[in-house]
């Protein structure tokens, strides 16, 4: 079950480049998370200190705006979300709700610390990953935005969200 985990994570882009030894690291000490059907990974202004790393199910990404609850957009198995809590410590800046029973790993910052004391140059790859993920999805944001702004009929991708 290890080898699959981490031979999951390695395809993912956010661990790109990462050795199996530190994948199996970080999974020592991650915690297995187990989400119901509309239950809540974090809410919205939440303290956060992880990421997640969705192995199974499908959830939702859910902004509030005017007393109302607005998706943002969806995330499936193999994605991740919450990773920039890992790089500006901010409060959760969305919700996300499991739209079906969800599995996830869950990453804290004190495990990449631990990563940082062992390996600085694996905490710099995963480091450099996060942030090109985030590059690449504020990268979407701006373009949807500018096609919004310009009266586009096509605002482009859906994948526009940045969740802490």
């Amino acid at each position: 079950m290890h080898e699959s985990r981490i031979a999951a994570l390695q395809a993912m882009p956010i661990f790109g480049g990462l050795r199996s030894d530190v994948l199996a690291a970080l999974l020592e000490s991650a915690s297995a998370v187990a989400v119901p059907k509309d239950g809540f990974f974090f809410h919205e202004g939440d303290q956060a200190g992880s990421m997640f790393v969705l192995e199974s199910g499908e959830v939702a990404v859910l902004k509030h705006w005017g007393g109302e609850e607005h998706l943002v957009g969806r995330l499936r198995q193999g994605d991740c979300f919450g990773e920039m809590a890992l790089l500006d410590l901010f409060p959760r800046s969305a919700s996300v709700r499991a739209l079906e029973p969800c599995t996830a790993i869950e990453l804290t910052t004190a495990s990449l610390y631990k990563l940082y004391e062992t390996d600085l140059a694996q905490f710099a790859l995963v480091q450099m990953n996060i942030a090109r993920e985030l590059s690449r999805r504020l990268r979407v944001a701006d373009e949807k935005r500018f096609r919004a702004r310009v009266g586009a009929a096509d605002t482009g991708p859906d994948y526009t969200f940045l969740v802490t």
